[in-house]
C-alpha cells in the first residue's frame, strides 16, 4: 500500500518535491547538499527509500542515484575548495572564526586523520555539507579523498536506505520515540567524551613522568 500523500513527522517538508520531480529531487538534493548548499539530501532520500518500500520507487535506483550524487557532489565542493576555498577562508574566515592559525591546524589534522574524517563526515550533519570543500582547502590528495569518500558515500546511502524501506513510515515514529530521550543520550555522549579526554591526559601525563624519570636514572650514570 502506498504510502499517503504526506509523509508524517521531518519528512513532511519533502513531500512535494519529491512527488512532483522523483528520482532528480533526489540527485539534486543530495548533489547541492554536498557541496555545501543547504539542502535536505539526507531526509528526502529517507523519503524516497519509503516510497520505494511502498512500491512507489526502486530502491536499487534510488540508492544508486544517492551514491552517485553524493560522490558527485563532494568532489565539487573539493574542487571549490582546491580553487577557491583557502582565499575565500583566508579573506572571510574571520566572520565565522576561521583564522589562518585554525585553518593551518586543520590543514595539519586532515594530514594525520583526513581519510578518517572523509570516511565518517557522511554520517554527521554539519560536516557532510563541507567535507568535499575542507579537504580541498586543506590539500587532502584527490585520490585519496574519492578513494574514502565513495566508501563513506557507500555506507551512508547503503544504512539509510536499507533501514528506511525495511521500517518504512515506523522510521518516523521511532524517531519520534528517540526525540523524548535526546537530552539523556546527548549527556552520555559528553560524560563519554569526558571520561576518555580525562583518561587520554592521565596517560600522557604518566608517561611524561615515566620517560622525565628515565631521564634522570641516566643523567645520574657517571
Amino acid at each position: 500500500m502506498p504510502p499517503p500523500a504526506d509523509l508524517p513527522g521531518f519528512l513532511h517538508g519533502v513531500t512535494p518535491i519529491l512527488d512532483r520531480w522523483g528520482y532528480l529531487a533526489v540527485a539534486g538534493m543530495i548533489g547541492v547538499e554536498s557541496f555545501g548548499i543547504p539542502a535536505p539530501g539526507q531526509t528526502i532520500m529517507v523519503a524516497a527509500a519509503i516510497y520505494a518500500g511502498a512500491g512507489r520507487l526502486n530502491i536499487v535506483g534510488v540508492a544508486a542515484i544517492a551514491f552517485v550524487a553524493a560522490v558527485m557532489g563532494d568532489n565539487i565542493g573539493y574542487w571549490i575548495g582546491v580553487r577557491g576555498g583557502r582565499k575565500v577562508a583566508h579573506k572571510y574566515g574571520k566572520y565565522v572564526f576561521l583564522t589562518p592559525e585554525r585553518l593551518e591546524r586543520a590543514e595539519r589534522f586532515f594530514a594525520r586523520r583526513g581519510n578518517r574524517i572523509v570516511l565518517v563526515a557522511r554520517f554527521i550533519d554539519g560536516i557532510r555539507q563541507f567535507n568535499g570543500v575542507i579537504a580541498g582547502i586543506t590539500a587532502m590528495p584527490w585520490r585519496a579523498f574519492l578513494l574514502y569518500n565513495a566508501l563513506g558515500a557507500f555506507l551512508w546511502v547503503g544504512w539509510w536506505t536499507t533501514i528506511a524501506y525495511v521500517l518504512g513510515t515506523h522510521l518516523v515514529e521511532i524517531f519520534d520515540q528517540a526525540h523524548r530521550y535526546k537530552w539523556w543520550a546527548i549527556a552520555v555522549v559528553v560524560v563519554a567524551i569526558g571520561l576518555y579526554a580525562w583518561l587520554h591526559i592521565r596517560h600522557i601525563r604518566r608517561r611524561r613522568a615515566r620517560g622525565a624519570a628515565q631521564s634522570e636514572v641516566a643523567d645520574s650514570r657517571p
